[in-house]
């Protein structure tokens, strides 16, 4: 087993104060900010003199703290820098090992939703999905997901072109046709549970579920697609593939800077 690395444990308490500081709006008196961190004042006011000083936090007229410009000009420096696909990349392979599903990685493209990555389970799904592959918006997961969660005006005319061309078949043969209607309640099914699923569609046999991953922006930036055949792919809404699946879009958005509605101050 690897060896516990040492570390500075001074370094890790002025870390608890940052942190504490970060999730809170306002800024914050010098005891409240003690508590929220787990740090007693007494222990907590050297660190904040040492933040001051290299301009990590800044004091108001009533003596509050809260971040510094050294702290905003950290924060942009890694925002500039980070890719929503590179971010994805390690924790989708593990999702497929885990889950034993095929994982898709889709952005908004010019023409739709678009494949940028796939991840493969030891066994492969033998479906026509490969990288460039373009999602319906009204009969994939993947196209759910962007259509629920990016504003209507910018998937409206894209929904409208899916929906005049030609519809996917079911198992037994016959033509899927959804009305707008059907497509609306859909989209309001995929917001409520925070991700889509699609069972047998567009492909007669698979399934899919799709968890979205937000920037910092609370922007949606990339959809995660778990895929598998339905015979042994679970449908459940906390099954064994959407829990993971959900679990991994979270952390993904975690490091792009997204905070969770539940998380803020």
């Amino acid at each position: 087993m690897e060896k516990p690395r040492r570390g500075i444990q001074s370094v890790e308490i002025g870390t608890q104060l940052l942190v504490a500081l970060g999730r809170h709006v306002a800024p914050m008196a010098l005891r409240d900010l003690g508590k929220a961190a787990g740090v007693p004042v007494g222990k907590a006011h050297p660190y904040l003199v040492s933040f001051l000083k290299v301009g990590f936090v800044v004091q108001d007229s009533a003596g509050r703290y809260e971040l510094g410009p050294l702290a905003l000009q950290l924060g942009l420096a890694k925002l500039q820098r980070l890719d929503p696909i590179k971010e994805a990349s390690p924790l989708i392979e593990q999702l497929a090992s885990e889950t034993e599903q095929s994982i898709a990685v889709a952005v908004w493209g010019n023409f739709g939703p678009t494949v940028v990555r796939l991840e493969e389970p030891i066994h492969p799904l033998h479906v026509n999905l490969r990288t460039g592959t373009v999602m319906s918006l009204a009969y994939t997961a993947t196209g759910r997901l962007f259509a629920a969660y990016l504003p209507p005006k910018v998937v409206e005319k894209m929904m409208l072109e899916d929906l005049a061309r030609a519809r996917p078949a079911d198992g037994r043969g016959s033509t899927v046709e959804l009305s707008r209607a059907e497509i609306e309640a859909l989209l309001v099914e995929t917001r409520l549970h925070g991700m889509s699923r699609t069972l047998g569609q567009p492909i007669p046999g698979i399934d899919a579920f799709c968890a979205p991953v937000f920037d910092s922006t609370n922007n949606l930036v990339l959809g995660i697609t778990a895929m598998g055949p339905e015979a042994t792919f679970d449908r459940e809404w906390d099954g064994r593939v959407a829990a993971p699946l959900r679990a991994c879009a979270l952390e993904i958005s975690r490091r792009l800077g997204f905070v969770p509605t539940g998380e803020q101050p």
